[in-house]
């Protein structure tokens, strides 16, 4: 009886130090440096946002939280790499909002950001900001939709590539206004704003950090942002709910996800840190000067927005038929 009953006891005691390991070790995290993949170039959007996080966490934590580029596929080959990643915390994935349209763009992409990923917060957004050529006789955005709904088929919009954030805000505007604009696609934001600036195309929605010059000199006219609030950089433009399209929302935004299988305790460590740097003064200023706000809430908020908007592209791109293989 007692030699049947050793094993039992064995067995229990070793689940119950292997529990005990992994609350310690979650408290005490992180021992040893961090890395955060990053699956865009040196200098990309989510490059420059998470560089600027991952320093202050790293003064906030004592441990290095190291970036490593891996750029390829529109982001999907760092993304993969980040889901087959062993769940300890110890390699984080920065990916931009292009991981929601990545989902329904691509056929046989191996990794599917709701299930392979948890959401630690959200790091920053960006709004687009709507810019015609100043020979466009619309003024606000009630005239542009008036002047595209009198000429069907003839005005155009540019975009930095088929299936890109640009493209979809536009395809969303075309739906809810209910308007005919044809889409110029272009390899980038430099050649795209080169020949909107030319009145070759009449108008697109453009980062907001890319387009302010233009719109400060006058080369381009501002009609609206596409964030729920208004931008600090552009305070005297409506957002493109309130100009008439009610709902209307659609930003660049960067969020920090970790494994499937991340111990609990660490998502919320990693949540309190990512809040507490975010809200630091020269955090929110140098993210300013980005056109960026801070936009963190808790992991369960952060990964229902990531469902909500994996959804809403969704939609967006199946209405279009737009496809990338």
């Amino acid at each position: 009886m007692m030699q049947s009953f050793l094993p039992r006891i064995i067995v229990a005691l070793f689940i119950f130090l292997q529990l005990m390991s992994l609350e310690v070790g979650a408290q005490s995290y992180p021992t040893r440096p961090v890395k955060i993949l990053v699956p865009f170039p040196p200098g990309a959007g989510v490059d420059i946002v998470t560089r600027l996080i991952a320093n202050k966490l790293s003064l906030a934590t004592g441990q290095q939280f190291i970036i490593e580029n891996r750029s390829g596929a529109g982001g999907n080959v760092g993304a993969a790499e980040a889901a087959r990643a062993t769940p300890d915390g110890y390699t984080l994935l920065a990916a931009p909002s292009s991981i929601a349209l990545s989902q329904s763009l691509f056929k046989n992409l191996p990794f599917n950001a709701d299930k392979d990923f948890r959401a630690i917060g959200l790091m920053a957004s960006v709004p687009f900001v709507l810019v015609v050529n100043p020979s466009v006789p619309a003024k606000t955005l009630p005239e542009l939709i008036s002047l595209a709904k009198s000429q069907p088929g003839v005005l155009t919009y540019a975009s930095t590539g088929n299936g890109s954030s640009p493209q979809l805000t536009a395809e969303m505007f075309k739906s809810q206004a209910q308007i005919d604009i044809r889409h110029v696609p272009y390899r980038g934001s430099a050649p795209a704003l080169t020949d909107l600036i030319s009145g070759q195309v009449t108008m697109m929605f453009a980062n907001a950090l890319s387009v302010l010059p233009h719109v400060q000199s006058g080369s381009l006219r501002a009609l609206a942002v596409t964030g729920l609030q208004t931008n600090a950089s552009f305070p005297d433009l409506p957002t493109m709910a309130k100009a008439g399209l009610p709902g209307f929302e659609s930003e660049t935004w960067f969020i920090l996800l970790a494994p499937t299988g991340t111990p609990n305790d660490i998502i919320q460590t990693l949540n309190a840190r990512l809040v507490e740097v975010s809200q630091q003064a020269d955090t929110q200023n140098n993210l300013s000067k980005q056109v960026a706000t801070t936009k963190v809430g808790s992991p369960a908020q952060a990964d229902a927005f990531l469902k909500k908007e994996i959804e809403k592209y969704s939609k967006i791109i199946k209405n279009s038929g737009i496809q990338i293989d």
